[in-house]
């Protein structure tokens, strides 16, 4: 088998490096896959067609039964902690363009970044977010012809996301999906099972009616809709009446109300068909929500508030009838009626202790196949901060206390996978804004492992990063569920977040990397991302390729692109500098993995010092040094903690040198004394055996 000539595949091959450490992201994802798949046999061997052969790629085998080279490299462990400590990637499809690409693109990550985030898979729905699920079929604008080329048999878009995961889990990854509590409003599983979902009626900009008789009448509606339309498959016939309609299994439901899973544009056409009825009576799904209060809405009275579609359908913005800091309307989704109301929902009043289990079971069922379909290790739940209960967490959790909880433990018992983890996306901010008590109770009760936190957010050495760092440091070393050091998300690759990834970004990583007992999360892009001190064209941005929102749209022009193909960053020095860090955290990998950090000088809540240090609690061989500060000079500081007799000696420093005075420390009695680290710095020594 001949040797690719591509940038690092000689070390990538003979196991000097776990990735090919200067291939560019852009470069990567532009390499054929053949050429992909040869270096992987060249260094992995017979697993990378393990990964791809017909019995891999066997939807109807349980996961346990897969050959042992692609099952989860986390199989073996007896619970989902693992995930604790993980440095997960998340990775917008869209951006790499199909499902081979993401394969190309995980050949560029080092094996510390272990763990790899898919965002959304389904097919979408508003302005093709990817959030807004317009039906459970897998999107298809995914599918690789290069991937149908490699094996025949991978001519589905669900054998093709299985393959993708197999060879992911044979490079060491583990591979996550998303669970999302909601919908797009008018989604085919809105329409299909409107009970799952709370209803209202609008007229003359005003909600006339949110009383639980609504879903009578929308299925009503519904079933005299399809009477006139007639069915949409020749295998089925338009039942007599409503209830025969509704007590069909789902896919013959889909299929006579929308048509085949493979006609798209007629699926499409049928909805909007119906959709068009429904809002011609005002019959609506009441919008998701977030912050509290949560509950109460109102039509925006603001006409400029009202986008007109092009089929000449009104959609006005919603708000909350009371609103707090954080309160918002997220008017394209529909939440699923996970409980029932009181008091005929006059007050939009929640009766959380009579949950409606054959909604729970629905969307755990739906979860579950996804999970099975892609081997999936882990979940991020979206909107994990979704917390309406007024009294928060209560005195007793049960199983429907929260519906990410269910899905994890739904996952975990089906698929026979103790191991399968949940991430959380939510912000840790203060008690009562996003959910209502204290954001980690929650968190807890619904068993997440990890949340993301908000470090993302702030710039590097500013009092809110480092109050957070501490803060987040404190609830590691206490809580179950613990906070990730979140370096970037496609949520913050957005022209509005620019100033946080100005300058820093080495020390973000450099933190990430060689904090070993702290999660991490990264967006894809952050290695070679531009710095922007203006905002640039929505193509380069990750954040606008959750959307498909195109130049000529007036539903969201400030998210709107005018080319489809992601744009990456050109930053060779950035790219240059974090390849490096890189390169080091993997040289001293097996030195950090599975230690606990023993802090020697903690990230200051005082927000008075921009310095930082930890080492390793047991049998210390490295200690790591960081000045957050991204104005000034840290000037002289003293680590404290070791023996006289060690010296530290200077290995590393994300500014390609370290100064002669700081390249070997000793004690002077007191502590070892480092003369300075410049702005932003990372710094690591080591620890010279004493003797």
């Amino acid at each position: 088998m001949s040797r690719p000539d591509v940038t690092g595949a000689v070390d990538y091959i003979d196991g000097t490096r776990s990735f090919l450490a200067e291939l560019r992201p852009q470069e990567a994802v532009e390499l054929p896959l053949e050429t992909v798949l040869e270096l992987m046999r060249l260094r992995i061997g017979d697993a990378v067609d393990v990964a791809l052969s017909a019995e891999a790629v066997d939807l109807r085998a349980p996961l346990d039964a897969l050959p042992q080279q692609v099952r989860s490299p986390r199989y073996r462990e007896p619970d989902s902690s693992w995930l604790k400590r993980s440095n997960m990637v998340g990775v917008n499809v869209r951006t790499v363009g199909d499902y081979a690409g993401v394969v190309k693109y995980a050949l560029t990550l080092p094996e510390s970044l272990d763990s790899i985030h898919l965002l959304p898979i389904w097919e979408p729905g508003v302005v093709e977010s990817l959030y807004g699920i317009a039906g459970w079929n897998l999107n298809n604008e995914f599918y690789s012809v290069e991937l149908e080329h490699a094996a025949p048999h991978l001519n589905s878009i669900e054998r093709q996301l299985r393959a993708v995961s197999n060879l992911l889990h044979v490079m060491g990854k583990t591979v996550g999906m998303d669970v999302i509590p909601h919908t797009d409003r008018f989604s085919e599983p809105t329409l299909a099972n409107p009970d799952l979902f709370e209803w209202m009626q609008v007229r003359d900009r005003q909600i006339v009616d949110h009383s639980e008789a609504i879903t009578d009448t929308v299925i009503e509606t519904i079933f005299v809709w399809l009477n006139e339309r007639g069915s949409a498959s020749d295998r089925h016939t338009v039942p007599t009446d409503a209830g025969v309609l509704f007590d069909l299994p789902e896919p013959e439901r889909l299929q006579l109300m929308f048509g085949d899973k493979g006609d798209l544009f007629g699926r499409i056409d049928r909805r909007i068909d119906l959709i068009q009825r429904l809002k011609w009576f005002g019959l609506e799904p009441v919008p998701a929500t977030m912050g509290v209060p949560f509950r109460g809405i109102m039509v925006d009275p603001d006409p400029a508030h009202t986008v007109v579609d092009e089929y000449g359908m009104e959609w006005p913005d919603f708000l909350i009838t009371k609103p707090e800091f954080m309160s918002r309307v997220f008017s394209p989704l529909a939440r699923f009626k996970f409980y029932e109301r009181l008091n005929d929902n006059a007050d939009w009043e929640i009766d959380f202790s009579s949950p409606r289990p054959h909604v729970w079971d629905y969307v755990c069922e739906h979860y579950a196949t996804t999970q099975h379909v892609g081997n999936f290790d882990f979940m991020r739940g979206d909107m994990s901060h979704v917390q309406m209960r007024p009294a928060g967490v209560p005195d007793e959790v049960d199983e429907y206390y929260d519906i990410l909880a269910a899905v994890k433990t739904h996952i975990q018992d089906t698929a026979a996978a103790p191991w399968f983890g949940y991430f959380a996306e939510t912000f840790l901010p203060p008690r009562d804004s996003f959910q209502f008590g204290e954001e980690l109770d929650h968190l807890e009760a619904s068993l997440a492992d990890v949340t993301l936190g908000d470090m993302q957010s702030t710039v590097v050495g500013s009092a809110s990063y480092l109050r957070r760092f501490r803060r987040y440091l404190d609830d590691l070393a206490t809580r179950r569920t613990v906070p990730a050091y979140g370096v970037m998300t496609a949520d913050k690759d957005d022209p509005r977040f620019d100033e946080f990834y100005r300058a820093g970004n080495e020390a973000r990583l450099f933190t990430a990397l060689l904090l070993p007992d702290m999660p991490s999360y990264t967006g894809l892009g952050f290695e070679i991302r531009d710095v922007h001190w203006e905002p640039a064209e929505n193509e380069r941005y990750t954040k606008l390729f959750v959307f498909r929102e195109h130049g000529e749209s007036n539903v969201y022009p400030s998210k709107a692109r005018h080319g489809d193909k992601f744009i990456w960053g050109q930053n060779e020095e950035l790219f240059d500098r974090l390849t490096a860090l890189r390169v080091y955290a993997e040289d001293v990998a097996d030195w950090i993995e599975g230690t606990t950090s023993r802090w020697l000088i903690p990230p200051d809540a005082t927000t008075h010092r921009g310095i930082a240090a930890w080492t390793q609690a047991q049998d210390p061989h490295y200690v790591f040094a960081v000045n957050y500060d991204l104005e000034k000079d840290s000037g002289y500081f003293g680590i404290p903690g070791f023996d006289d007799s060690a010296v530290l000696e200077a290995e590393f420093s994300t500014t390609g040198a370290t100064p002669p005075a700081d390249m070997q420390l000793t004690s002077n009695g007191f502590f070892h004394r480092i003369e300075n680290l410049a702005p932003g710095e990372g710094r690591a020594y080591w620890v010279r055996p004493i003797g």
